[in-house]
């Protein structure tokens, strides 16, 4: 990203004051005037550097920044570029050609009128898409989450996705910035305006002027398509990882067959959650329990022991693994303790070479007397 400053001798800085009540903003007040910048200078200097830029912004506040908004349109659209503005005042026809805007839903209506209902606004939007040849309409609306239109497309309405509103400031520098790196790298509209909406919903939390992280973006897709836990593959589980770990998460790994669930699994990962923040259950695939256990085992296939695993408070995330122990599994997730149950030393326990060598810590904990699988099954066969 590359961003350019012009400098002006004698123009004064804006100064945003901020009035808070226990941590909700209540009004604004703005110290300003209008900036006397060259419009043409900055046309020269922008066509200057869009050679290998995958998308040009136009974050305009008004201000007298932005005073050639087609020279730059036109410029980059000359080279295929992506044009997104987000919108000032109650000209929009500045911004013909742009590839998208993104105006709130008061600035949308201050240029086609009220809308009554989410009818008028498609229809009305669509208007304007026709009139100002857009590529496409992104209309932020507050609590009513935001409505993407694109020509010879329904619309998209998306739900507001904050839990608690403190401050809305940046909230739509966040979302035209996030649309921006999402088409950069390659991602189709609707699933940048999702990946914008879920960024938005995590800095209106936030108080002031804020910026949002890679981990906070990502833990946000993972809470919203349900894999923030359960049962992961290996792709997952090691970016679920980084994440913890970018929230200063510790991890803990434990593995074994799991065959029948019983008192004494529930207690064992219990006490091994307690040893940190985040835990994995690693589980042995049904040919290893075969290989282990011997002939008729296991009694329950893989997916249903990780499905009953992933249901217990105390578990974050289920994998399986086909080899006789998890070793190749530990190399790859690292994890800052490697738990094991049972009447082992920490030098017995498989993989604790791997922890040791960098750093990690390894544990025994007990298990539950007279509660074991095999015991299990013995007494159903001898009922039987």
């Amino acid at each position: 990203m590359r961003a350019l400053f012009q400098r002006i001798a004698h123009q004064p800085t804006i100064v945003k004051l901020r009035v808070m009540s226990r941590h909700q903003q209540l009004l604004r007040i703005d110290f300003e005037e209008p900036f006397a910048t060259d419009a043409l200078a900055l046309g020269d200097q922008v066509n200057a550097l869009l050679e290998g830029i995958k998308v040009l912004v136009l974050s305009d506040y008004g201000k007298g920044a932005l005073k050639n908004h087609q020279v730059l349109i036109q410029a980059a659209k000359a080279r295929n570029i992506p044009v997104l503005a987000d919108p000032k005042g109650k000209d929009f026809s500045i911004y013909r050609g742009a590839s998208l805007i993104t105006p709130n839903l008061s600035e949308f209506e201050a240029v086609v009128g009220g809308c009554a209902d989410e009818h008028e606004l498609v229809s009305k939007g669509a208007a304007l898409m026709a009139d100002l040849e857009l590529g496409a309409l992104l209309v932020t609306r507050g609590e009513h989450g935001m409505t993407l239109l694109r020509p010879g497309h329904p619309a998209m309405h998306l739900p507001a996705r904050a839990r608690e509103v403190f401050d809305v400031t940046g909230a739509g520098d966040t979302v035209i910035s996030t649309l921006a790196a999402s088409i950069a790298a390659g991602e189709e509209l609707p699933h940048a305006v999702a990946l914008a909406n879920l960024a938005a919903g995590i800095v209106v939390g936030k108080l002031g002027t804020a910026a949002i992280s890679a981990p906070e973006l990502r833990r946000a897709i993972q809470r919203s398509e349900g894999s923030e836990r359960g049962v992961l593959g290996l792709e997952q589980l090691l970016l679920a990882i980084d994440d913890a770990r970018a929230h200063n998460e510790s991890i803990v790994f434990t593995n074994g067959c799991f065959d029948i669930l019983h008192a004494g699994h529930v207690t064992y990962l219990e006490q091994a959650s307690a040893q940190g923040d985040r835990l994995i259950v690693a589980v042995n695939d049904d040919a290893s329990v075969s290989r282990l256990k011997g002939p008729g085992r296991p009694i329950n296939s893989v997916d249903r022991r990780m499905a009953v695993l992933a249901g217990l408070g105390a578990v974050d995330w289920v994998i399986s693994f086909s080899e006789g122990t998890p070793e190749n599994l530990l190399a790859q997730v690292k994890p800052d303790v490697l738990v094991k149950g049972g009447d082992y030393s920490v030098d017995q326990v498989v993989g604790a070479d791997i922890v040791s060598a960098y750093g990690g810590t390894v544990k025994v904990l007990g298990l539950v007397e007279n509660s074991s699988t095999t015991a299990i099954v013995e007494k159903i066969r001898n009922n039987e």
